[in-house]
């Protein structure tokens, strides 16, 4: 039951934030039957709602529960007042990711009216070789993913995206060593991206980034990136943000 409850839940997507009972079984492959069970009891719990057209979504619950998860909370924390003194310095989007898999999955987001659009969400992911945040993540991540994604397929989001293993190999040896990592026009074209390290005893455990118009400049950003960046950084060594992580 559980393994089919889960392929419920994981048939929701960004492109497909509601879905009917039809539309589930089809996505699962589940019985029509034990779709319509499954839904009802994952309804009655909370993890779904259903909507005045019938069709269900995520519901509020599973965002409380998921809200609990120890990687996030004292991260997220401890960085939430820095990210939005970053936000009032830039007025861009201002995000803080963390590595998950071969993904970076984004657990804040600050965007204005009048930034540049993005596509990321908080819960959301996107693949680490593509990202201004998940290239500082691949950056500092152990050997053995560094070569999980080098080995491909690195998938093209624009004509800019870099699918080269080579390249990006060089590129991340200079994320390395510059600490900070500027993509441009990766997931848009009409975006760059400016990111820098997240570190907790040492270790990088996250990666803070603004994503800005094409057209500015993104040097100018990289002083309060970076800053931001080593801000959180020692809010997360205080005693609170690691009793709350731990």
């Amino acid at each position: 039951m559980t393994s089919r409850a889960l392929a419920i839940l994981d048939a929701f997507s960004a492109d497909h934030p509601r879905l009917r009972l039809a539309q589930l079984s089809r996505r699962t492959g589940l019985p029509l039957t034990t779709t319509h069970r499954l839904v009802g009891e994952l309804a009655r719990w909370g993890a779904l709602e259903r909507d005045d057209t019938g069709a269900y979504r995520i519901g509020l619950r599973l965002w409380e529960v998921a809200s609990l998860a120890p990687r996030s909370v004292g991260l997220r924390e401890a960085a939430l007042p820095i990210l939005g003194d970053l936000y009032e310095a830039t007025h861009q989007n201002v995000q803080l990711a963390v590595l998950d898999g071969t993904d970076a999955v984004y657990i804040e987001r600050i965007s204005g009216r009048d930034a540049v659009h993005v596509v990321t969400r908080v819960g959301g992911r996107l693949p680490l070789h593509a990202t201004g945040v998940g290239r500082v993540l691949l950056a500092h991540a152990p050997d053995e993913l560094l070569e999980r994604v080098l080995a491909g397929p690195l998938a093209a989001y624009t004509e800019r995206t870099l699918t080269d293993p080579r390249r990006l190999r060089r590129e991340l040896a200079e994320v390395r060593r510059a600490g900070v990592a500027i993509t441009r026009g990766q997931i848009e074209l009409i975006s760059t991206s400016v990111a820098a390290p997240v570190r907790d005893s040492g270790q990088v455990v996250a990666a803070v980034s603004v994503v800005v118009p094409e057209s500015h400049d993104p040097h100018r950003y990289v002083p309060a990136v970076v800053a931001a960046a080593r801000g959180i950084s020692r809010a997360l060594a205080q005693p609170q943000a690691r009793a709350t992580s731990s």
